[in-house]
């Protein structure tokens, strides 16, 4: 296949497909049908034309006979009055006449058949147009009822284009949205870890979420240390004391205890 060939088959397809989605088959069933009235009318245009035609035969005939029967009239009265000659010359021109009105016959006899031919046709063509508008409403009626299940399947099924549309900006709204909160918690985290500075709150906040950690960080050593002493593993932290409870020292024995060793065996008596 030559490169023209295949350039001009090319062009041929994609047209076709343009054509094909730019194509409504209602507006073309209307097309056909504004056709066929047309070819109707000028049918019955043709129709009433050979109709015309015809009666227009019909009073050229009258005409002819009426002027035969004058004619054969005036051959009677001229040979009444003994005028031969002028009776033979009517009856001469009245031959002639009845020479016309055959032929005026026969064109007419033809004119009337053409006449009951596009009559035939004309009801018949009617009736084939009145069969397709009919035809025709079932169809667009057909169509446009699957269209607008098609519309309604699709924007159930969020394919159209237009719930498509509206997809896409749901979708990107939810990334926009989930961007920021995103953003949103690292730059809290950052601020909790002293990474940022947080120049709307006073200063010396950052020191403080020092110390606040430090102090946070002392409370679970003494809290471990006191689960230890209470499991026998260790002597709770002095801190872990609770408030209010007798503080020991490291070497200080009971009061109990020093009362006993200050008694001597028989002081007691």
């Amino acid at each position: 296949m030559s490169v023209m060939k295949r350039l001009s088959l090319i062009f041929r397809s994609k047209a076709n497909n343009a054509l094909d989605k730019m194509e409504d088959p209602r507006e073309t069933l209307d097309y056909s049908y504004q056709r066929q009235l047309e070819l109707l009318q000028k049918v019955r245009r043709g129709v009433a034309d050979v109709a015309t035609s015809r009666k227009r035969v019909e009073l050229q005939i009258n005409q002819i006979e009426a002027q035969s029967r004058k004619l054969e009239e005036q051959g009677r009265k001229a040979l009444g009055v003994g005028r031969e000659d002028l009776a033979r010359e009517a009856l001469t021109r009245r031959g002639g006449l009845q020479t016309q009105i055959a032929d005026l016959r026969v064109q007419h006899d033809n004119l009337q058949a053409e006449e009951e031919k596009l009559t035939t046709a004309s009801q018949r063509l009617q009736a084939k147009v009145d069969s397709f508008r009919t035809r025709k409403e079932t169809i667009k009626a057909t169509y446009t009822a699957a269209e607008a299940q098609t519309r309604i399947n699709e924007a159930f099924s969020g394919i159209s284009e237009e719930m498509g549309d509206v997809g896409l900006a749901i979708q990107r709204a939810e990334d926009k949205t989930a961007s920021m909160q995103a953003r949103a918690g690292a730059i809290d985290e950052l601020l909790a870890s002293g990474a940022l500075d947080d120049y709307s709150g006073q200063r010396g906040d950052d020191i403080q979420a020092e110390l606040d950690r430090m102090g946070g960080g002392h409370d679970v050593e003494l809290e471990i240390a006191r689960m230890k002493a209470e499991l026998g593993q260790g002597s709770a932290p002095k801190s872990a004391i609770e408030p209010g409870s007798p503080q020991q020292q490291p070497n200080q024995q009971p009061q109990s205890n020093q009362t006993q060793q200050l008694r001597q065996p028989g002081e007691g008596l």
